[in-house]
């Protein structure tokens, strides 16, 4: 992937950790789990200390709720959308099956254990399905979506299975074609249920097309458009965002025609866009980049963005580095309510502390890189 795309590992793929815990990787890695304007957090010590962690409080949070893709007769689906909006409930759901609550779990012991649980395992963050698996999708979607539903909180989930992902780089995978992506859209659609969802669609499947030829780029947008349409009938309520790429990226303009394409502008596929997913763009550049964003794409009003700002406390690196650069932080903490015109959310989509490739192992929570994230 080129330094600008934002890079999106799957879960469970292939060390850099901690000088103090070089050689235990068991105890910096969790295994990948079956699924795939708040206030700024006050610094902490480089490395912590083994007798500090002791007095911390070692129990792991509690596994309740678990960081891209409108009566009167006949209202418009612009005036829905806009309601759902502004009632959605205002909690974000933490699935209680996720690396970091794995790693906090099974690591009472560690001294990065408190930060590491207070600071990242506590907050919601989205849960990926990022390998094509059409005969169990439906029942691990459903999972998510019904645990969302028994508390009252609002799934965030990503399905990232187009083929020819990632134009072949670190996240390469998907579907082997797009018959067979249809098909799993379908099975994921059925997991739905009919509670409220943020469906993140695909990142990078629209920022990221300059590897496909005009056709297989117009192939993948209708069936990107398909998908939308497809999320939607499956549940009302379900609220899905496309990719935009992010402010470092394409041009508004560039980008805005290209998810027109994918059916982004439309209504009965889409609730808006969404940017920033792994990267690290500040949030003040996102929101405008995605209000000209949105401005150029046109459709309903309704239309909104959300914005991953899981790593982006410290923006971008001057030097465009990608692959977990160094002196990086958590942004704003996950929330529904950002107080900003046409700003959906502020969401952890992608989850602190899973490595680029470059810290850990692709896709692999590594506690030291977490520790450095929380504590910056």
């Amino acid at each position: 992937m080129v330094a600008a795309a934002s890079l999106v590992v799957a879960a469970g793929a292939v060390a850099g950790v901690l000088a103090a815990f070089d050689d235990r990787r068991a105890s910096d890695e969790a295994a990948p789990p079956e699924v795939s304007a708040s206030p700024r957090l006050a610094p902490l010590p480089a490395v912590p200390s083994p007798s500090a962690s002791a007095t911390a409080g070692s129990a792991s949070p509690s596994p309740s709720p678990s960081e891209s893709r409108k009566q009167s007769p006949a209202p418009s689906r612009t005036d829905t959308q806009r309601e759902r909006t502004t009632t959605v409930a205002r909690r974000l759901y933490r699935h209680p099956d996720s690396q970091v609550l794995a790693w906090v779990r099974s690591h009472s012991g560690d001294p990065r254990h408190a930060v590491i649980a207070s600071r990242i395992a506590e907050q919601p963050a989205a849960v990926w399905f990022a390998d094509y698996a059409p005969d169990t999708v439906t029942a691990r979607v459903a999972a998510v979506t019904s645990g969302g539903a028994a508390l009252g909180r609002v799934p965030v989930v990503v399905p990232y299975a187009i083929p020819g992902r990632d134009c072949g780089g670190h996240s390469q995978g998907g579907a082997p074609d797009l018959d067979a992506y249809d098909a799993w859209i379908d099975r994921f659609a059925a997991g739905l249920g009919s509670g409220e969802v943020i469906v993140v669609l695909e990142p990078d499947s629209v920022a990221q097309t300059e590897c496909l030829s005009a056709g297989d780029r117009a192939d993948r947008f209708a069936s990107l458009a398909r998908a939308g349409r497809v999320l939607k009938s499956a549940n009302p309520r379900a609220r899905v965002y496309f990719d935009a790429g992010h402010s470092g990226w394409n041009p508004p303009a560039t980008q805005a025609a290209w998810l027109r394409q994918a059916g982004a502008a439309s209504p009965e596929s889409s609730d808006g866009i969404f940017s920033n997913v792994s990267n690290f763009h500040t949030t003040a550049d996102e929101v405008a980049y995605d209000r000209r964003v949105l401005d150029a794409l046109g459709g309903p009003a309704g239309l909104g963005a959300i914005i991953d700002t899981s790593r982006n406390g410290n923006g971008a690196p001057a030097d465009g580095e990608w692959c977990d650069p160094s002196g990086r932080r958590l942004g704003r903490t996950p929330t529904l309510s950002t107080g900003e015109s046409r700003i959906d959310a502020y969401l952890w989509v992608k989850l602190p502390g899973e490595s680029d490739g470059c810290k850990g192992r692709p896709g692999t929570f590594t506690a030291s890189y977490a520790y450095d994230l929380a504590s910056s």
